[in-house]
């Protein structure tokens, strides 16, 4: 028997049952779209979160600055050295202290029993560009600038929180805060914070003025790089900002969005890939069963063959063609359905598909192979019956 009557014969033997043909290449069919979807969206869903990972943490460096007992580690003005960094986007420079944790601020002089107008909350000295840096926005007035600065003028920004918590909520009548005795006019409230949210609760004041408060020196630093500029940042800024004294500083800088994006992708494969498995392997099953059904039925055919001269190898050749054509089909179909999974998917969640060729010409091969081994059985089965049992 050549090849080509060997294919003849096995697309006959198919074609016969058509119904039952269908039926079965179905669970192949389930199988390698469950693979193919499984695969096609991972990767997908691992790129989009890789792009949001980018976007909310692959930029943002802390630098944390200890204390010291004599000349500070980094300056105010070291800012400026590194807002010229090549790949920094925004730096702000943050002053924290016992004593201006926990200080008494209320929003009115005058002492009302029936009201709470008297909070605890922290007070904190930053520099001009702190709202970029935290990643928010003033919410209503302004952040104080380098006017304010220079003059020492008693001007006070605080947090959208703080704000609801001592009843603040207009600044068009130049509201003030008392810290202690002293009142600080506020100019402005600082929200919607995507870094450094303790911010929201925090009452911040031009350097000048954070003095009367122990904040005279830097405790910590922000800095927003490009994407990609992280890397080097994190080890240009130290230098940057405390030249002698670089290694003192520490520097917490996000780990690599690539590793990211492959742990999250190697995630969920590992645990969608099961259910693909087990689908592929239910649509085995059936071709299994169905084949070897298909040789019990067929045991007249199957002696005369072999009384016409046909060799055990011819038997199990046609049985083994027959189901891997059927796995071949369900391959075949399964990678379309899953490529058009993957892309309605990735438009209804706006996504950006990424499809892998490899993956569409891997599956039909792995349909092919399963319905190999899974018509391994009845094919040794059909080629080990003599032929006058069979037609006995």
């Amino acid at each position: 028997m050549n090849i080509r009557d060997l294919g003849a014969e096995a697309m006959a033997g198919m074609l016969a049952r058509p119904l039952r043909s269908a039926l079965t290449t179905l669970g192949t069919v389930l199988g390698i779209t469950t693979l193919v979807v499984t695969l096609g969206v991972a990767a997908t869903a691992g790129n989009q979160i890789v792009g949001r990972f980018d976007e909310l943490v692959a930029t943002a460096i802390t630098v944390e600055v200890p204390e010291s007992e004599a000349a500070p580690l980094v300056t105010w003005d070291a800012l400026d050295r590194v807002t010229r960094l090549r790949g920094v986007v925004s730096a702000a420079a943050v002053a924290e202290s016992k004593d201006g944790a926990n200080l008494s601020v209320r929003a009115n002089a005058i002492v009302d029993p029936t009201r709470v107008t008297q909070q605890t909350l922290t007070v904190m000295s930053a520099t001009l560009g702190l709202p970029e840096a935290a990643r928010g926005r003033m919410v209503q007035g302004r952040f104080f600038d380098l006017g304010h600065v220079r003059r020492g003028d008693k001007v006070a920004v605080i947090g959208d929180q703080a704000a609801r918590m001592l009843g603040i909520t207009r600044l068009d009548q130049a509201p003030a805060i008392f810290i202690g005795e002293h009142a600080y006019t506020v100019i402005g409230i600082l929200g919607d914070l995507r870094r450094e949210r303790s911010l929201s609760t925090a009452v911040l004041v031009p350097p000048t003025i954070g003095r009367r408060f122990g904040l005279r020196n830097v405790t910590r630093v922000l800095i927003n790089t490009s994407l990609g500029a992280a890397g080097l940042i994190a080890r240009q800024a130290p230098t940057a900002l405390s030249p002698g004294n670089a290694d003192m500083l520490q520097v917490v800088a996000p780990p690599s969005p690539t590793k990211a994006r492959d742990k999250a992708q190697d995630d969920a494969n590992a645990l969608f890939l099961i259910l693909g498995l087990v689908s592929l392997v239910v649509g085995a099953v059936g071709i299994a069963n169905v084949t070897l059904v298909t040789v019990m039925e067929r045991v007249p055919e199957i002696g005369l063959r072999r009384a016409l001269g046909a060799a055990r190898r011819h038997i199990a050749a046609q049985f083994l063609l027959e189901s891997t054509l059927i796995g071949l089909t369900g391959g075949v179909i399964g990678a379309g359905l899953g490529v058009v999974a993957i892309v309605a998917i990735s438009a209804a969640k706006q996504w950006t598909p990424l499809l892998d060729v490899r993956l569409a010409v891997a599956a039909p091969v792995a349909g092919a192979v399963v319905g190999l081994l899974a018509g391994l059985y009845p094919a040794l089965r059909a080629a080990r019956m003599e032929p006058v049992e069979a037609l006995r």
